[in-house]
């Protein structure tokens, strides 16, 4: 908002009267408060800092002593420069103990060798302070503008800490008290830079005030909260002390984001949203990215150099099985992220935990090396079945890995694991993929589409016969396989009287043109009505 005193000698009015820098060069960036003109040596007890002095030298001591006091005092309320004109005391040069004072303190001393209009230069540089404070005062207005818009319209907190960074050009983290980061921007750098450590280096920065600078680690920092309850911290990472502007910025912004808190109750937490994104970042890529390693690390979950498990919990969203069938799945899908992220915590477990898509919530455990990970795992998956939510779930994990690189696979594997378990109706405590054996298998083969089409060429004309005669010849087929091929007991299950059902099932073999009794015929007719179930919308699915 203030000029330097180098700005001000550039000014054409100063120009004019040739200003010549004789001591504290190093001070030249000091920002001016205000000009003003003092031709006594007392004067300093008249400044409150900051100010440019301005003096014509004429009622200023000669004796060395007297010259080096004034200096002293000029420095000790921290003025900004002091100009002297080279016209009516001294004519040549200035004594070398006013010199010799000024550079000690770093003050710049600059002569001035032609006689110069002061109340013009006052004018100039005080009406260009008055016109910057203007400014700053309406570009705050802006800035209260943006945010009330912002706040008023419910933005996410991606949006307001892009606000923040486009506002301040600096990058911003959000971050729990426990120095977990929930949201960032960057603002063009590196995000693995501005994440690596960052827990250790926020623990670091502490501040007696809700929002501070702290120079060592060049951050300004305010607190995040409202209610009286404080939950988090927005941080603008900033080399050189912030303008006053910036803080507002960083206020306004905090203010949003408190807001934004009571109001979307029902949305998912910040912390689950951070996790989120860390979660969908290792399964869209084969190999994680540098930024998605450094997010789960500023989210206090390391995954280099430690067992990583892959877990699903898929609920049972039927009418049947929902005690609350008006609850939405959304719902329901928090509820048991956040009774996941409880259980985690209870244990002492280190992971990340969100519901990634519409069917279930994912979770990556990240355990020790020398952890026993099927312990953790069945306590764990105890803790969260015992919580009461709103619907019955069934808990999968995949393959325990040792490299960050197959995070992905042990994930996905859970995925499938824990959809072929609640599909076969299974009531285990803990899903793994031996549990779920054939039909495991025919999950992860899901998207290949060779299986698709064995399933299209071995049940494609019974399901045409179904769809054109209204039959129902699948699911007599499906009776007859699930039952190991057990005529009356497949009639049982069908509810059907044993001469319609031994009628339906030579029906069955006229139109696919095979034998049941054959081993191999029930087999690949039982393997391709598996896949078949896979491979049908979840609504449609027996």
């Amino acid at each position: 908002m203030y000029p330097t005193v180098a700005e001000v000698l550039a000014l054409p009015v100063l120009r004019h009267g040739r200003p010549h820098v004789v001591a504290g060069a190093a001070g030249l960036d000091a920002r001016v408060r205000w000009v003003h003109v003092a031709e006594v040596a007392d004067i300093a007890h008249l400044l409150k800092g900051g100010e440019l002095v301005l003096t014509t030298g004429i009622a200023l001591p000669d004796d060395d002593a007297a010259l080096t006091r004034y200096l002293d005092e000029l420095a000790g309320v921290r003025v900004a420069g002091l100009v002297v004109e080279l016209v009516r005391h001294w004519s040549d040069k200035l004594p070398p103990a006013l010199v010799d004072a000024a550079e000690r303190h770093g003050i710049p001393l600059v002569t001035l060798s032609r006689e110069t209009r002061y109340v013009t230069v006052t004018e100039s540089v005080n009406g260009l302070i008055v016109d910057a404070q203007v400014a700053e005062l309406k570009a705050a207005e802006r800035v209260h503008q943006v945010f009330t818009a912002l706040t008023v319209s419910g933005a996410e907190p991606d949006e307001v800490l892009r606000e923040v960074a486009r506002g301040t050009e600096q990058p911003v983290v959000l971050e729990t008290l426990t120095h977990e980061v929930l949201a960032y921007d960057a603002a063009g750098t590196d995000p693995g830079e501005l994440l690596d450590g960052w827990s250790a280096r926020s623990r670091a920065v502490r501040l007696g005030e809700r929002t501070g600078y702290h120079a060592g680690a060049g951050w300004l920092v305010t607190i995040v909260g409202a209610r009286g309850h404080d939950w988090g911290r927005l941080v603008i990472v900033c080399a050189d002390p912030p303008p006053d502007r910036d803080v507002v910025v960083a206020e306004r912004a905090a203010s949003a984001l408190a807001v934004h808190r009571l109001v979307a109750r029902d949305a998912d937490s910040l912390e689950r949203q951070a996790h989120r994104a860390v979660l969908t970042g290792l399964l869209a890529a084969p190999v994680p990215t540098a930024e998605v390693l450094a997010r789960a690390s500023a989210l206090a979950v390391p995954l280099t150099g430690r067992q990583l498990v892959g877990v699903a919990i898929r609920p049972s969203l039927t009418a049947a099985a929902a005690p609350s069938p008006a609850l939405s799945a959304q719902a329901v899908l928090r509820e048991i992220a956040d009774a996941t992220a409880i259980a985690a915590r209870r244990a002492r477990v280190r992971a990340l935990v969100a519901a990634v898509d519409d069917t279930s919530v994912r979770a990556l455990i990240s355990l020790s090396p020398q952890a026993n990970s099927d312990t953790v795992l069945r306590r764990l998956a105890a803790d969260i079945h015992q919580t009461r939510t709103s619907a019955p779930s069934v808990i999968a994990v995949g393959t325990t890995v040792d490299s960050v690189a197959e995070a992905r696979r042990s994930l996905v594997e859970a995925t499938q694991v824990a959809s072929a378990a609640l599909h076969a109706g299974r009531t285990a405590e803990l899903h793994r993929l031996e549990d779920v054996r054939l039909r495991g298998l025919l999950h992860l083969l899901a998207d290949d589409e060779r299986l698709r089409a064995f399933a299209e060429r071995e049940l494609g004309p019974l399901l045409s016969r179904d769809v054109t005669s209204g039959s129902r010849l699948v699911q007599a087929l499906r009776h007859y396989c699930e039952q190991g091929g057990n005529k009356s007991a497949a009639a049982a299950a069908a509810h059907t009287s044993r001469t319609a059902y031994y009628q339906q099932l030579a029906r069955i073999e006229q139109v696919l043109g095979v034998r049941l009794e054959e081993p191999e015929s029930m087999l690949s007719l039982y393997v391709a009505l598996l896949a078949h179930d896979i491979a049908a919308p979840e609504g449609e699915r027996p």
